[in-house]
């Protein structure tokens, strides 16, 4: 499984409330407060019940994630990655152990499938290029060591920031 990492990942543009997945992350600050960009979406289409997990599971620690169920949407869980503190800005070390937290979590529950937004470049105000880097070598380093995801999709809401994910997924060496 190491050689076929590059082809376990999925880049599209879309909406990631609506991907089709085993679980969806969230890109969440560590209260796990649901507000604007990623996590409202989630909020809005997955319903109150992924708040009110969200409720009894946090706060965590900027880093960590946290899965809760999807509610009405087409995942069957939510994994909340907080690569900040609610009003924070996310950092590069933040994001590289929150999506490592994530990953974590999709092994422990033996998840085949996940789907990621941008983590961090929206309210939270981290560059996409660095987003790109990071996401992408952290989830290499996981399926390169043996996961047992079949998919990794990052779901990127516009052309810009899935043009700069597909030039670093295709810069990256084996």
């Amino acid at each position: 499984m190491e050689d076929d990492w590059r082809s376990r990942i999925v880049l599209r543009r879309g909406d990631i409330a609506d991907a089709r997945a085993d679980a969806i992350v969230n890109a969440a600050n560590n209260d796990l407060v649901l507000g604007a960009g990623v996590a409202g979406a989630i909020r809005r289409k997955g319903g109150p019940s992924i708040q009110q997990e969200c409720d009894r599971h946090g706060p965590i620690r900027v880093g960590e994630a946290a899965i809760t169920g999807a509610g009405a949407l087409a995942a069957r869980y939510v994994i909340h990655a907080a690569s900040m503190r609610l009003g924070g800005r996310t950092t590069a070390a933040s994001l590289s152990a929150s999506v490592r937290d994530t990953l974590r979590l999709a092994g422990e529950h033996g998840l085949q499938s996940i789907a990621f937004p941008a983590i961090g470049t929206g309210v939270a105000g981290f560059p996409v290029g660095e987003c790109a880097r990071i996401m992408l070598d952290e989830v290499r380093r996981h399926l390169r060591a043996g996961s047992p995801l079949k998919r990794v999709e990052f779901v990127l809401f516009d052309a810009e920031t899935l043009a700069v994910f597909e030039k670093r997924l295709a810069a990256l060496d084996g």
